[in-house]
């Protein structure tokens, strides 16, 4: 799973608007525990010497970047990944409005630079709850400088405020907002700056204008609906492609990059992932292939030469080398191109350490690992491209609670599938592996899609292989209890998603 969701810590809306008999404003009135949150301009309700009046309002909203349990206090646990590896979006979802609904205009997020309370006010009509924070003040006894929300507009952020534009009113927000939460785990001390949450308005010139955008509501964090909350989410690819079962020779039928094979080398210490010790800073590990005995049962020979991949791994003076280095604690990954003799029915990976003079695993230092391998070799006559799919989730339970990460296994196979009489014999039927395989999860009762599928630039809903098949971890404390959710998944291929047309039932109890 690469997504975690952090669930707004406090929220408000502040208004100068008119109370309803335009007898006074709202400057001093609290909407803090308010089930929505509003964003607005009101153009002309009254004038005077001044000219004609302009009505705002803006939403605050903080969530949990620092602190005991947060954002950083997860990375720092290895939760999520480091800078660059992660990116962040802020949700927030459309609420019915009984007012017209505003339409062709653009909301910024802008970084908070001043602390302030959320309040207990309830009133969003006649705005008749005082207290703070509000249009004035965003402490009890401390103004906003200036009044409507102070925020950042320094260059420490490129840009300094993130934007989302709403055709047709409607719409949910889900803007990346990377660069703030980076800053903000950094902190003031740290050469980023303090955490106190996003102020969302409309454009400078939406809110000088002559145009009333009259009103956009969000679901506020005290919403009653589960999936409705205004959450920071994270998203990440964290698929693991071993491709010890779909290992091919490189062709010349395929791009450098398509004949790249990327082996994984988890490191189990009873039970746990651990890290092998001794490795230095950077964590290398070396891999080097063998051909096999005349039984295939050991590694023998000369080490065989390999090609680099886009990232120039194998050594240009030693090509039998491949630098791997660490995914995650206890994960360690190494690609390369495969150029020996198509004859090979079985070759030998040898995991191990040595020095940079070392030219293969028969002088390491160490060995940890050697494996087992059977190369394909990529036919264009057999290539199929309307391939269609059966596929079942071998270990799915009837029901889940929510402090289970379960690791879902998928069986796939080609629906056109006749085995042989080898096969049929075997007591194990091998699964095909689906190179780009998603999956997203659906409320049954509504048909509402809580995790959708992760097929953009972030990939976070791609599944993993190995040489057992496609698998992935679902976080079920991201599910709200007491329903029951389809689990669907969709295919790339041959440039196009197609999704599969069984459906899998599970159910979160409390």
């Amino acid at each position: 799973m690469a997504t975690k969701r952090y669930i707004a810590t406090k929220d408000n809306t502040i208004s100068n608007a008119f109370k309803s008999n335009l007898s006074g404003t709202a400057t001093g009135s609290n909407m803090g525990f308010a089930d929505s949150l509003e964003v607005f301009s009101i153009y002309g309700q009254i004038s005077n010497s001044s000219g004609f009046s302009k009505e705002l309002s803006r939403i605050l909203i903080k969530f949990p970047v620092t602190g005991t349990t947060s954002i950083k206090s997860d990375r720092e646990a290895g939760l999520i990944p480091v800078s660059g590896n992660v990116n962040f979006y802020l949700n927030m979802y459309n609420a019915i409005t009984p007012n017209t609904l505003p339409r062709d205009f653009t909301l910024n997020f802008y970084a908070v630079d001043q602390s302030w309370n959320e309040g207990d006010g309830l009133d969003m009509e006649e705005y008749k709850d005082l207290g703070t924070s509000n249009w004035t003040n965003r402490l009890e006894t401390t103004a906003w400088a200036p009044a409507g929300g102070s925020f950042q507009k320094t260059s420490s952020v490129t840009p300094w405020n993130a934007n989302a534009y709403f055709e047709n009113g409607d719409e949910d927000a889900s803007i990346d907002v990377t660069p703030y939460v980076e800053q903000w785990i950094k902190g003031a001390g740290g050469g980023g700056f303090a955490n106190y949450g996003f102020l969302v308005a409309l454009t400078p010139t939406e809110e000088s204008g002559s145009r009333s955008y009259y009103d956009k509501k969000f679901f506020a964090r005290s919403t009653q609906y589960f999936f409705k909350r205004p959450n920071l989410e994270a998203r990440w690819d964290s698929a693991e492609t071993d491709d010890r079962g779909n290992f091919f020779f490189s062709s010349s039928l395929a791009t450098a990059a398509n004949n790249i094979n990327t082996l994984y080398l988890y490191n189990y210490v009873k039970g746990q992932l651990q890290d092998i010790p001794n490795l230095g800073d950077n964590k290398y590990v070396y891999v080097s292939l063998f051909s096999g005995s005349l039984d295939n049962s050991e590694p023998t020979g000369a080490a065989l030469i390999l090609s680099p991949d886009n990232d120039g791994r194998v050594r240009a003076a030693a090509p039998t080398v491949v630098t791997g280095g660490i995914v995650s604690t206890g994960i360690y990954t190494a690609s390369f191109a495969f150029t020996g003799s198509t004859t090979l029915t079985d070759v030998f990976d040898i995991w191990f350490t040595g020095s940079l003079n070392t030219t293969d695993a028969t002088e390491a230092t160490i060995q940890f690992h050697t494996g087992t391998i059977e190369p394909k070799t990529l036919d264009s006559s057999n290539i199929n491209p309307t391939t269609q799919y059966v596929t079942k989730v071998v270990n799915l339970k009837p029901s889940y609670t929510t402090s289970e990460e379960p690791k879902l296994r998928v069986f796939t196979r080609k629906k056109d599938w006749s085995p042989t009489i080898y096969t049929v014999a075997n007591s194990e039927i091998q699964t095909d592996i689906v190179n780009k395989a998603y999956y997203r999860v659906i409320r049954t009762v509504d048909d509402l899609e809580v995790i959708p599928y992760g097929t953009g630039s972030n990939q976070q809903t791609r599944l993993s292989y190995d040489v057992s098949g496609n698998y992935f971890d679902l976080d079920i404390s991201l599910l709200q209890t007491g329903y029951m959710y389809d689990l669907k998944f969709s295919y790339y291929l041959n440039g196009v998603y197609k999704e599969q047309p069984e459906t899998f039932k599970f159910r979160v109890e409390d």
